[in-house]
C-alpha cells in the first residue's frame, strides 16, 4: 500500500484509464503483461471470497472496518477522523453514497466540496487504508428518504426500489455519472476500492425479484470489478441473497451471532463470513432518550464476531452530524424523525474525540496488528465563546414580501410537485399555504409532517400525525388562513417509503369542504434564500416579537476559531444558519439540547448566526465546549 503515498492527480487517473484500455485494445498482438505498470502487476484478482477466508490476491485478509460519511464531517476534518479510524487498528473505510445529495435536481450532479466523494476516497488511500463503497441507490442511513432523491415522488405512481421503469430509468442515469467516478478507483486499476455493496437492506423490502440482479447487473455493466456484496438484518436476511454475490449480516446482539454460521451456511455454502454492520450505538429520535451502549458491551461482541471467524465493520466509527435538513425518519406504529446529532454513541464522538470505546477496540485491534499502531492524533480544541444576543429580527410575514410572487393554485399542491427548482419541486424546509376563508369551523386535512395553522398572524395551534383537526375561532369578514408546514424528515427505512410526500396532502376542509385559491411559498432555506434579506430589510428586535421570525447576530471569534456547541436555552424549535451554512434544527422536546458547531465553518472576527425561531425566542444564543445530548437511556 505505499504505492499510494503519493496523491494520484485527476490526470494520472485518467493516463491509468487510457492505458488500461489501449490494453485490452491491443491484446492479441502485444505481451499483455508488459503493457501493465510495475504498479499493478500485482493488482490482478483483488478481494476474493476463497473458501472461509477472504483473500488479497493470495494473502489471508480480515477486513477489520469502520464507517465513516464523508457528507456528514466537514470536509476540512475528513483526514483527522479517518487518521483516528487507521489509529484504532482498522484497515478498511466504509461510506455510503447519498443519491439525493448528490443529484439534488433531476440531471443536475454535486461531487463539489464536502460532497467530492472521489477526494475522500483518494485520502483513505494516501492513509493507506482500503475503502467497501455502499452506492445504493438506496442507502437507509437515517437519511431523508434514504438517500434517494424526492423529485422521484412527483410520479404519482413511483414505485421506489423496485423495477418500475421510471425509479430504473432515473438510477441509470444516476449511475452513468457515479459510476464512472467510482471505476477508476477499484483496487485493480490502482485505487483503495476492494469491494462494493449491492443496494442496501433489500431482504427486509423484498418487493421486486427483478431489482436486485437489475442492481447488480448496472454496477457491472458500468465497469465494477471488484468483490459485490449484499448487506441484511435479521429480518431480511432470508430474503436478500443473490446470486454471485456474497452475504453479509448487520447486528448489534451477541445472541444474533448464530446466524452467521447458521443461516449464513445454509443459504450460501463455506464462504467468508462478514457482519458488514456491527452497531456501536443507535440514532436517536426527537422527543426521546439518548440512546447507548456501553463501551465494555461492545468489546465483548467486536471479539465474539472475530472469534466466530468473521471480519466485521464498525457502524458507525464515527456518526458526525444530519447538518441542513437531510436527517430521516421512522414510522412504524408512530412518525419519528431523527435529531441533529449523528453522534451514535459511536467510536468517535459527534465532533471526533475519543470515547472508552475507542481505546477498549484500538487496544484489541492492536493485538492483531503485528506492528506498532499508529499514535492517535491530538484532539481539536473545543471553545465556549461569548454568549451571542441578536440584534436584528424578520418575522416571516412580513419577510414573505421580500420573496416574490407566491405560486397560485386552486388546490393544495405537495412540496415535491411545487414548480419550483427547474421542475423538480422542494425537497427540504418548509412550505407555507395561504387562503381566504368567511367563516369558523373545524378545519381537517392530512399535513405533512408538522403544520403550524394561523388565523391571519395569530397562531392557533398544529396539526400533524396525531392531530388532524383543529377548531378555526370565529372570524369577521375574509380572514387569512395560514399553514407553515415543516417536513421534518422521510421515512429512510419500512414498507411506506413510497408514502412520503410532504407538505399538505390532497385538499384541505373546513366543515367538511375544501378550500380552494391557494397562494403558497417555498421555503427551503437554501443559501440562496438569505440573500434577498440585505441589510436593510432587518429591524431591531423588538420586545415582543411576531413569530415565526428570523434573528439575526453575530458571533466573535478570535484568529484561531475552534469547535463549539451551542445552546439555545428558552428557544422553542427552529433552525440555526452559520455564515449561510445550515446548522440543523434544534426543538426544546429534546433529546438533543446543543448544536456541534464545527470551527471549519467559522471565520476569524464577526460571523453571521440566523435563527428561525417558530413559536418562543430565548435572550441569548450559548456557546459552550461540551455537547448535551440528553438523557441516556442503555440499549436493550
Amino acid at each position: 500500500m505505499s504505492t499510494w503515498a503519493i496523491r494520484r492527480q485527476p490526470g494520472r487517473r485518467l493516463g491509468l484509464l487510457a492505458l488500461v484500455v489501449l490494453s485490452f485494445l491491443v491484446l492479441r498482438r502485444l505481451d499483455w503483461h508488459n503493457l501493465i505498470p510495475p504498479w499493478l502487476r500485482h493488482r490482478q484478482l483483488g478481494l476474493q471470497a476463497k473458501g472461509q477466508n477472504f483473500m488479497l490476491e493470495s494473502s489471508t485478509f480480515w477486513i477489520f472496518g469502520g464507517s465513516v460519511h464523508y457528507f456528514r464531517v466537514p470536509r476540512q476534518y475528513w483526514r483527522d477522523r479517518l487518521l483516528k479510524l487507521k489509529a484504532c487498528g482498522l484497515n478498511t473505510l466504509t461510506t455510503y453514497v447519498p443519491w439525493n445529495l448528490h443529484e439534488p435536481e433531476r440531471g443536475k450532479f454535486d461531487f463539489s466540496g464536502n460532497l467530492d466523494l472521489e477526494a475522500f476516497i483518494w485520502m483513505a488511500a494516501e492513509l493507506g487504508l482500503w475503502v467497501i463503497l455502499r452506492p445504493g441507490p438506496y442507502i437507509c442511513s437515517e437519511i431523508d428518504l434514504g438517500g434517494l432523491p424526492s423529485w422521484l415522488l412527483q410520479d404519482p405512481d413511483m414505485k421506489l426500489r423496485t423495477t418500475y421503469k421510471g425509479f430504473t430509468e432515473a438510477v441509470d442515469l444516476y449511475f452513468d455519472h457515479l459510476i464512472a467516478r467510482v471505476v477508476p478507483l477499484q483496487y485493480k486499476l490502482g485505487g483503495p476500492i476492494i469491494a462494493v455493496q449491492v443496494e442496501n437492506e433489500y431482504g427486509s423490502y423484498n418487493k421486486d425479484p427483478a431489482y436486485m440482479p437489475y442492481i447488480k447487473k448496472a454496477l457491472e455493466d458500468r465497469g465494477i470489478v471488484e468483490l459485490l456484496l449484499t448487506s441484511d438484518n435479521k429480518d431480511g436476511l432470508s430474503k436478500g441473497v443473490v446470486q454471485g454475490v456474497l452475504a453479509t449480516i448487520n447486528l448489534q446482539s451477541q445472541h444474533e451471532l448464530h446466524l452467521l454460521t447458521t443461516f449464513l451456511l445454509n443459504a450460501q455454502g463455506i464462504q467468508p463470513k462478514m457482519v458488514m454492520e456491527y452497531w456501536t450505538g443507535w440514532f436517536d429520535s426527537w422527543g426521546g432518550p439518548h440512546n447507548i451502549l456501553d463501551s465494555s458491551e461492545v468489546l465483548k461482541t467486536v471479539s465474539a464476531i472475530i472469534d466466530a471467524g468473521s471480519s466485521v465493520n464498525l457502524y458507525m466509527f464515527h456518526g458526525g452530524t444530519n447538518f441542513g435538513f437531510i436527517n430521516g425518519a421512522m414510522h412504524f406504529n408512530e412518525y419519528k424523525s431523527d435529531v441533529t446529532s449523528y453522534d451514535y454513541d459511536a467510536v468517535l464522538t459527534e465532533a471526533g474525540d475519543y470515547t472508552a470505546k475507542y481505546f477498549k477496540l484500538r487496544d484489541f485491534f492492536g493485538s492483531f496488528s503485528g506492528a506498532p499502531l499508529p499514535s492517535p492524533p491530538d484532539l481539536l480544541p473545543k471553545t465556549a465563546y461569548e454568549p451571542l444576543m441578536p440584534a436584528f429580527y424578520l418575522s416571516l410575514w412580513d419577510a414573505l414580501k421580500y420573496m416574490g410572487k407566491p405560486i397560485k393554485s386552486e388546490n393544495p399542491v405537495n412540496m415535491e410537485n411545487l414548480p419550483v427548482n427547474d421542475g423538480n419541486g422542494q425537497s427540504f424546509g418548509y412550505t407555507l399555504y395561504e387562503t381566504t376563508i368567511a367563516s369558523s369551523g373545524v378545519l381537517s386535512g392530512l399535513v405533512r409532517d408538522r403544520g403550524q395553522v394561523f388565523v391571519n398572524t395569530v397562531s392557533i395551534g398544529y396539526l400533524d400525525y396525531n392531530k388532524k383537526k383543529i377548531d378555526i375561532p370565529l372570524v369577521q369578514g375574509y380572514t387569512v388562513l395560514r399553514i407553515l408546514v415543516e417536513n421534518r424528515g422521510r421515512v429512510n427505512y419500512g414498507e411506506n417509503i413510497n408514502d412520503q410526500r410532504k407538505g399538505l396532502i390532497g385538499d384541505l376542509y373546513l366543515d367538511g369542504s375544501p378550500l380552494k385559491n391557494f397562494r403558497i411559498y417555498s421555503l427551503d432555506m437554501k443559501k440562496s434564500f438569505f440573500q434577498r434579506f440585505t441589510i436593510n430589510k432587518w429591524s431591531t428586535v423588538p420586545e415582543v416579537p411576531t413569530f415565526p421570525a428570523f434573528f439575526l447576530g453575530g458571533l466573535s471569534v478570535g484568529p484561531s476559531p475552534s469547535d463549539t456547541f451551542l445552546k439555545l436555552e428558552g428557544w422553542e424549535k427552529g433552525v440555526v444558519f452559520i455564515n449561510g451554512l445550515n446548522l440543523g434544527r434544534y426543538w426544546n422536546i429534546g433529546p438533543q439540547e446543543t448544536l456541534y458547531l464545527p470551527g471549519a465553518w467559522l471565520d476569524p472576527g464577526i460571523n453571521q448566526v440566523i435563527v428561525f425561531e417558530e413559536k418562543m425566542a430565548g435572550p441569548v444564543i450559548q456557546s459552550m465546549e461540551t455537547p448535551h445530548l440528553g438523557r441516556n437511556q442503555y440499549i436493550n
